[in-house]
């Protein structure tokens, strides 16, 4: 596997897949210094979940690299910039660093290009999809879900899901588009039922 540093951006509830796409509005000091490195050198980010909210709080092993797509710069310093997913990645390490943003070096994991899920697998997925918009009062266009691939319907569903950082980690870390696609189901059933507390998802 390859192996390389990158810089981090440490954000719950913040998760990127590869393919898909990322805005993000870049306000802290050391955010807009680790996105001016970023874009002249290799302009890759890795984004990656604290475990909690401290400072400095340890990383979830799992991530996913984006690259800057787009970028906008303000008077003030600050920028607005759109990563797209390039790969997920694993923390071998976190690196000592007189940046003020983290670092760590990164092993990117190889995930398929293309995955697809059997009819019976896409169809029970589309319809807790819609008793879950609909319990949460969503407004979604169904035809133009039905015409999504299956890895950009699962994963971008997962990337933008309203469940809580631990369950969107399980999404992140699923090896499979059909795993990932089991969780959301089982994920969807409990919080579509209202109590979310409920639903807490364990990771080793």
């Amino acid at each position: 596997m390859k192996t390389k540093r990158i810089p981090i951006f440490p954000l719950t509830g913040a998760l990127l897949f590869p393919g898909l796409q990322l805005p993000l509005h870049i306000f802290e000091s050391r955010y807009r210094a680790m996105v001016g490195e970023a874009l002249a050198r290799d302009r890759l980010i890795g984004m990656i979940q604290p475990q909690d909210m401290r400072e400095g709080a340890p990383l979830y092993q799992i991530g996913c690299v984006g690259k800057i797509e787009d970028v906008e710069a303000s008077e003030d310093g600050r920028y607005n910039i759109v990563l797209h997913g390039e790969a997920r990645f694993r923390v071998l390490r976190e690196l000592e660093v007189t940046t003020p943003f983290r670092q760590v070096e990164a092993e990117f994991l190889a995930d398929p290009l293309q995955e697809t899920l059997s009819l019976g697998e896409r169809a029970a997925f589309e319809a807790e999809a819609m008793k879950f918009a609909d319990a949460q009062g969503y407004s979604v266009d169904w035809d133009s879900v039905a015409r999504l691939d299956d890895t950009s319907l699962i994963n971008g569903m997962s990337q933008i899901a309203p469940f809580d950082a631990a369950s969107k980690q399980a999404l992140l870390e699923a090896d499979t588009l059909k795993q990932r696609c089991e969780l959301m189901i089982q994920l969807m059933e409990f919080f579509g039922r209202g109590d979310p507390d409920e639903v807490r998802v364990t990771l080793q």
